[in-house]
């Protein structure tokens, strides 16, 4: 397991919903045993926010912010690119898959991985997987979506960067790799609400990008349901502000 890996996730936990928010009410009510209004003002404040962040429609509203930044990639657009490979991001794997032998690409890599492969179909050009095993495991990730990419959808693999622990990585190693043979426009694969952050790290690793967005979530419509906290509604609000922080950290390190 990766040190650099685990101490981001640690930070992200402290960071993100629902942790931050529980930890601002606990430390509001510890507050209300010596400034009861201060303290229970702020413990209500922070309860409203977490009930706020519950909600689907909250959720999803704070994704787009970040999923229309980028259209969906046309297939004419894509052939007429002058793009030279296509580079698909892993986005996680699951190790308690016991029909695939306890590991395999978790959903959102699988959708990553579909897209990706229609591309290459649509392109014929070469395809660059990238993704590390920083939360430990047998094989990297990358080898996990090549076999994947050959079994499940029958497009092959050019090249694999293993190495990888998080989107930084992605871009420096994979641009490593594809300027060694001779490739400078490629087109990104990645999920919609992380094309953002993706795009900006391979464009600060001296590749020319096509965005390739895929597996937008926060489109759909809404039902009277989306209007009432639910566990989606917080993975949805977790994931834009684990985004946003990515990006802001991203253009701090230039």
């Amino acid at each position: 397991m990766s040190t650099h890996w685990l101490i981001v996730k640690l930070l992200s936990v402290w960071l993100l919903p629902p942790l931050d928010l529980i930890v601002v009410v606990a430390l509001g009510l510890a507050l209300a045993l010596r400034w009861p209004r201060a303290g229970h003002a702020l413990a209500w404040l922070a309860l409203a926010a977490l009930a706020a962040l519950s909600t689907p429609v909250v959720g999803d509203r704070l994704d787009a912010t970040l999923e229309s930044r980028e259209p969906p990639l046309a297939d004419a657009a894509a052939r007429a690119s002058a793009a030279q490979a296509i580079v698909i991001l892993g986005g996680g794997r699951n190790r308690g898959a016991l029909e695939y032998g306890g590991e395999t690409v978790a959903n959102d890599t699988l959708a990553r991985l579909r897209y990706g492969a229609h591309l290459a179909r649509v392109t014929r050009l070469p395809v660059l997987v990238s993704g590390g095993k920083p939360d430990g495991g047998r094989e990297s990730e990358a080898e996990l979506m090549a076999v994947a990419l050959v079994r499940d959808f029958g497009v092959p693999v050019k090249w694999r960067e293993g190495l990888s622990t998080d989107t930084n990585q992605n871009a420096r190693f994979s641009a490593g790799i594809l300027r060694d043979a001779g490739v400078k426009r490629v087109i990104l694969v990645t999920s919609a609400i992380h094309m953002p952050r993706a795009a900006a790290r391979f464009l600060a690793a001296g590749l020319a990008v096509v965005p390739a967005p895929t597996d937008y979530l926060a489109q759909r419509a809404h039902t009277p349901v989306d209007f009432f906290p639910a566990a989606r509604g917080l993975e949805r609000s977790s994931a834009a502000f684990h985004e946003w922080i990515g990006i802001l950290v991203g253009r701090w390190r230039g």
